[in-house]
C-alpha cells in the first residue's frame, strides 16, 4: 500500500521561531514544543536556554497563577515549563545547574510560607530533583550554601515532593564517594533526628506520616545501597536510625503526651521498617526471587533494646486505644473499631516474636499480650489483617527449636514458657473449638460463615502439624494429654473428621489450576520463609494486556443498540479472605439498561449488585500475605450478568 499525498510537515514551531518577535509563550501554545525539544531542535533549544527565557520558565514553576483564570487551563504553562526544564537535554541542564541566579530563584520558592501550593511543590522537586542526577556537584554545592536547606524542606514535609525530593538527595548521588558526602552532610544537619521530632502529637497528621514514610524509604533506601558503598563506610544516616538513642527518641515522641493515633501508627510504621529482615512489596519480591534470598538484613540489638521497655505501652494500646467513632461496614455497624493502632501493634507484636529475642520474648510472656490478641482474633472476627498477624504470633511461638543445643539455654527456657502460655493461659485449643462450633450453629440457624474461619483453619493445622512432627513436637503432645477429658475428646474428634472434611473441600480445584501433590497441611504451614512457586505462577499472568483481558471492548457493541447490558468494573484493592478467597474493593458502572447508573465503592467477599455479580475465584491456599507480596495480583475476574 502507497499513500497518495506526502504527509511530511514541518513543525509550525520552525515558522514561530522565523519571527524576531517571537515569545515563550506562544511557543508553549504549539502542542509539538515537547516533541521538539526532546528531539533535539537546535533552533528551539538555543531559543529555551536563552536567559530571559530561562528565568520566565523558572517563574512559572515558583509561581501561583492567577486565580482568575480557568482552572483547566490555570496550571498549563506551568506544566509545560516543567517539562522542558526536566526534558534531559544538556544545553538546558547546562545551563539551569551552572547558573546560580536560576537556582536562587529555584531556591526562593522554599522560602514562601507554608503550605505550598502541592503542584508547584512537584514542578519544584522533579525540577531540582533533575538537576540532582544530571548536574550533581554543582548542585549540591550550591544547596550545602544555603544553612537552612533542611530546615526549609521539612517546614514543607506536609507536602510529598518534599518527601520526594530528600530521597532523591539519597538516592541519586554519583559516584559513590560524592553520595557519602552527601550523607555526612545530611547527617551533620541532624536530618533523621529532626524527622523524628515530626513524629509527634504536637503535630498534623500529614506531617507525621510524610516524615514516617521518609525514615522508612532512608532505611530501605540506605540498606539496598550499602552493598554499593566502600567496604569500610558506614551509611551514617542508616546507623543513627538503628541506634538505641534515636529508636528511644522515637518512641517517647509516640508516647509522650495525649494519645495519639497518627503518632502510634507512624512511629510504629518506622519500627517495622527497622525489624524487616527482607524487603516486602513486589520489588523484594523479585529481589528474592531472584537472587535466592540473598538479600536479607540482621535486626541491631540497639532497635530491640529500645523497644523492650515500652513494650508496656504498647500492650496498653491493645487495652485501651485511642478512642474511634462507631462505622458502617457491609456486615453492620462496628461500635468499636479496631482502629489502626492496635493493628499495627499487632503487627509489631509479630514481627518481635520472629526476632527470636529473649528479652523481649520473656516480656511479651509477661505482659500475657498474646492472649490479648487472641480476644481480639476472635471479638473482630472481619478484620482479616488482624487475623494474619495473629496467626504469625502463633506460628512464631510453634515453630521455635526444641532442644537447648540449638539456642542457649536461657532463650530455650523462654520459648518453652511462651509455648505453655499459649495452650494453658490462652487456652488455644478451647478458643478454636469453642470457635468453631458457635460458627456452625450461626450456620445451621441461616447465618453468615465467620470471616476469621480460614485463618483458624490455619491456625488449628499448625498445632496438628506440630503435634505431628514439628519442633516442639512432644511439648504439645504433652499439652494435649494434659487437657481435660471431655475438652481432649472434643478435639481428636474435630481433628480426625470436622478438621480433615474441611482441608478436604480446601482442595478443590478453583480455577483449574494444577497443584502440586502435597498435602494441604504441609501446603497451609510451611514455615515463614514461604515458597515463590505460587508468586511466580501469578506474574506469569501479568502480561502486557493484562487489564484489556476484562471487561468487554467497545466494537463489541452497536453504537445504537441502548438495552444492551454491561458493566465496567474498576479495582480499588484487594487482599486475601478466609477459606482461600479473595475480597475485591471494586468500583462499578452499569450501563443505563442494567441499573441507570453509578454503583458508589463497596467491599464483599462476594459483591452483588442489581443483574450483576463480580466475583473473585482463586486458590490461594499457599500464599500466606497477600496484602504485603501480591498487592493488585490476581489470575481471575468474572463479570456475570444475571
Amino acid at each position: 500500500m502507497f499513500w497518495k499525498f506526502d504527509l511530511h510537515t514541518s513543525s509550525h514551531i520552525e515558522q514561530l521561531l522565523e519571527r524576531e518577535d517571537v515569545t515563550l509563550r506562544e511557543l508553549m501554545e504549539e502542542d509539538d514544543i515537547l516533541q521538539e525539544c526532546k528531539a533535539q531542535n537546535r533552533r528551539l533549544l538555543l531559543f529555551l536556554s536563552q536567559e530571559h527565557n530561562m528565568r520566565e520558565m523558572v517563574q512559572l514553576i515558583t509561581t501561583e497563577p492567577s486565580a482568575e483564570l480557568e482552572e483547566k487551563s490555570r496550571f498549563k504553562f506551568p506544566n509545560i515549563a516543567c517539562e522542558l526544564l526536566t526534558s534531559d537535554v544538556s544545553i538546558i541542564n547546562d545551563k539551569l545547574g551552572g547558573d546560580d541566579e536560576l537556582l536562587e530563584m529555584l531556591y526562593h520558592f522554599l522560602e514562601q510560607e507554608p503550605p505550598l501550593n502541592p503542584l508547584l511543590a512537584s514542578f519544584f522537586s522533579k525540577t531540582i530533583g533533575n538537576l540532582i542526577a544530571r548536574k550533581t556537584e554543582q548542585v549540591i554545592t550550591f544547596l550545602k550554601k544555603k544553612e537552612g536547606f533542611i530546615g526549609l524542606v521539612l517546614k514543607h514535609i506536609d507536602a510529598s515532593a518534599m518527601m520526594d525530593l530528600l530521597l532523591r538527595l539519597i538516592s541519586c548521588v554519583e559516584p559513590a564517594s560524592l553520595r557519602h558526602d552527601v550523607l555526612q552532610w545530611l547527617n551533620e544537619e541532624k536530618l533523621v533526628q529532626r524527622l523524628t521530632e515530626l513524629i509527634h502529637t504536637g503535630n498534623d497528621d500529614e506531617r507525621q506520616s510524610n516524615a514516617s514514610q521518609t525514615l522508612c524509604d532512608i532505611i530501605r533506601l540506605s540498606r539496598d545501597q550499602a552493598g554499593q558503598m566502600q567496604e569500610s563506610s558506614e551509611d551514617p544516616l542508616l546507623a543513627v536510625l538503628e541506634s538505641q538513642e534515636s529508636v528511644s527518641e522515637l518512641l517517647r515522641n509516640m508516647f509522650e503526651g495525649e494519645k495519639s493515633e497518627a503518632s502510634i501508627v507512624n512511629g510504629t510504621q518506622v519500627l517495622l521498617t527497622l525489624l524487616e529482615t527482607r524487603r516486602s512489596g513486589l520489588e523484594g519480591l523479585m529481589d528474592l526471587y531472584s537472587q535466592g534470598y540473598e538479600r536479607s538484613y540482621t535486626v541491631s540489638s540497639s532497635i530491640l533494646n529500645a523497644i523492650e521497655p515500652h513494650l508496656k505501652d504498647f500492650h496498653q494500646i491493645l487495652l485501651d486505644p485511642p478512642q474511634k467513632s462507631a462505622i458502617l461496614t457491609t456486615v453492620g455497624v462496628l461500635e468499636q473499631p479496631l482502629g489502626n493502632a492496635r493493628l499495627h501493634v499487632a503487627r509489631l507484636v509479630a514481627s518481635l516474636l520472629q526476632t527470636n529475642c529473649p528479652s523481649v520474648c520473656q516480656e511479651l510472656s509477661r505482659l500475657n499480650t498474646i492472649d490479648i490478641l487472641l480476644d481480639l482474633f476472635f471479638t473482630y472476627t472481619w478484620n482479616n489483617f488482624l487475623h494474619f498477624q495473629v496467626e504469625l504470633c502463633v506460628s512464631a511461638i510453634l515453630s521455635q527449636p526444641s532442644s537447648p543445643e540449638e539456642k542457649i539455654v536461657s532463650l530455650y527456657h523462654i520459648f518453652i514458657l511462651n509455648l505453655l502460655q499459649l495452650f494453658q493461659r490462652c487456652l488455644l485449643v478451647q478458643r478454636i473449638l469453642d470457635a468453631w462450633e458457635e460458627n456452625d450453629r450461626i450456620q445451621s440457624e441461616g447465618g453468615t460463615r465467620r470471616g476469621n474461619m480460614g485463618h483458624l483453619t490455619r491456625v488449628a493445622n499448625m498445632v496438628v502439624q506440630n503435634l505431628e512432627k514439628g519442633p516442639v513436637q512432644s511439648q504439645i503432645s504433652d499439652l494435649i494429654k494434659e487437657l481435660p477429658d471431655d475438652c481432649r475428646g472434643r478435639w481428636e474428634s474435630f481433628v480426625d473428621e470436622t478438621l480433615r472434611e474441611t482441608n478436604r473441600r480446601n482442595t478443590v480445584e478453583l480455577v483449574g489450576r494444577s497443584h502440586s501433590p502435597c498435602c494441604l497441611n504441609e501446603s497451609l504451614n510451611r514455615p515463614l520463609d514461604w515458597s515463590l512457586q505460587p508468586l511466580d505462577y501469578q506474574i506469569q499472568q501479568m502480561t502486557a494486556n493484562f487489564v484489556d483481558q476484562f471487561g468487554f471492548n467497545d466494537e463489541e457493541f452497536s453504537e445504537h443498540d441502548e438495552n444492551i447490558k454491561y458493566v465496567t468494573v474498576t479495582i480499588i484493592d484487594l487482599w486475601q479472605k478466609p477459606a482461600h478467597l479473595v475480597t475485591v474493593a471494586v468500583s462499578v458502572k452499569l450501563s443505563d439498561a442494567a441499573a441507570g447508573g453509578c454503583v458508589s465503592p463497596s467491599l464483599r467477599r462476594y459483591d452483588t449488585y442489581p443483574d450483576t455479580r463480580v466475583t473473585i475465584r482463586y486458590d490461594i491456599s499457599d500464599i500466606e500475605e497477600l496484602d504485603d507480596y501480591c498487592d493488585y495480583f490476581f489470575t481471575t475476574l468474572e463479570t456475570t450478568i444475571q
